[in-house]
């Protein structure tokens, strides 16, 4: 069967250009791809294509990708996620360097891309993750699937990962955006993982088969991780770490940007304390709290802790005041109620048998004390045993 022209120019120019290649996108959006590539091969865009351009090599990679189990997807496929990759375009339209969209992606999956990323959230962090990293990553991981919420990370050691086995564990989807090729099986350890990623989620590159990791390519792929999550937490990051790359461009697309405060003596968590400092980042405790910031309006709000309740709670301040007065192992008068309070004697007067109605004060014969203190404490340790 012969490939479809479109699919093969975008894999050509994925091949010919380093992502993310802006000049070639604006050829790309201007011409369409069949007549860009065209174009890129007497010379267009020198400056991003000059050093490949020779490179024809679309139907080897198209055919390696098949016998390895991914293909590509291209913005004419049913299943690109246009929605969330519009994002990178509207940036890129007020000025924000580097924020292009892909040319096409390579796909190794188990369901629809667009699907995938519907409702996700970006997990990221240190690959020198601390063991506190890794629980976090892990527990966030897995209650985001338990809600239905893809995570989306970049399968580096350390948070990563954990975010990555959290949702698998949970039975749900994941995506990792990857430096690479989607058939280089990096890191090396997680060869396995990339494996379970695939066949329950996807995993998908903007690089050609067989292409080696690189620094700058992941540094440029962060910005697919934070365009296709509806919000990126940040659970570790030093301070000058991808993680925090990551975090700083969803932040220039628009996106939630949460950040999990640790202690303040770790090294991991000064990115997260510094992106917090600075207001790019909201603080988050709990999966409860993710899901707010990336929810939907009025329907996904984290449950509100109540505090510690106290019996005193809810007391006019000025009741409250003649009640501390009672604070003593003696009984008082009303008079000395009023003196050792500063309430006026009417008020007292007046407060007393509220506070006896509502079992905090009791009146004995050596006058009133407090049945139930704010430690707690009984009325006969309180009455001198009266």
């Amino acid at each position: 069967m012969k490939t479809d022209p479109v699919r093969l120019a975008r894999a050509y120019l994925l091949r010919v250009a380093e992502p993310p290649a802006p000049s070639l996108v604006a050829l790309i959006n201007e011409e369409g791809p069949v007549r860009a590539a065209e174009l890129v091969r007497r010379g267009a865009v020198a400056e991003e294509t000059a050093a490949r351009c020779h490179l024809d090599l679309a139907e080897q990679d198209l055919a390696r990708a098949d016998a390895r189990g991914a293909r590509l997807l291209t913005p004419e496929d049913p299943d690109w996620p246009g929605w969330q990759l519009l994002s990178l375009r509207a940036a890129r339209t007020r000025g924000v360097p580097g924020m292009v969209e892909p040319i096409a992606l390579w796909f190794k999956g188990s369901m629809p891309l667009n699907e995938l990323v519907d409702r996700a959230v970006a997990v990221v962090g240190a690959r020198a993750a601390t063991g506190y990293g890794d629980h976090v990553a892990n527990e966030f991981g897995f209650g985001l699937a338990e809600r239905q919420v893809a995570v989306v990370s970049g399968a580096a050691y350390g948070v990563d990962g954990a975010a990555h086995r959290g949702a698998l564990a949970a039975g749900w989807t994941t995506l990792a955006v990857l430096g690479c090729g989607v058939d280089v099986g990096y890191p090396v350890r997680h060869t396995d993982l990339l494996q379970r990623i695939a066949e329950h989620g996807a995993v998908v590159s903007e690089y050609p088969p067989g292409t080696p990791p690189a620094r700058h390519r992941f540094l440029v792929r962060n910005r697919l991780i934070a365009a296709l999550g509806a919000g990126t937490v940040v659970v570790e990051a030093g301070r000058r770490s991808g993680a925090r790359n990551t975090a700083s461009t969803a932040h220039s697309l628009g996106k939630p940007v949460m950040a999990v405060p640790g202690p303040i003596t770790s090294a991991m968590s000064v990115g997260c304390h510094d992106l917090l400092r600075s207001g790019v980042a909201a603080p988050v405790c709990s999966v409860d709290e993710v899901v707010e910031a990336i929810g939907r309006i009025g329907t996904d709000l984290a449950p509100r802790e109540p505090g510690p309740q106290r019996p005193t709670d809810g007391l006019d301040p000025v009741v409250l005041r003649v009640h501390e007065a009672l604070n003593t192992g003696l009984g008082l008068s009303p008079d000395q109620v009023s003196v050792e309070s500063g309430v006026p004697l009417d008020r007292v007067r007046a407060a007393l048998p509220q506070l006896e109605l509502a079992g905090l004060a009791v009146r004995k014969d050596t006058g009133w004390c407090a049945a139930l203190g704010r430690m707690g404490t009984s009325s006969s340790s309180r009455c001198g045993g009266a």
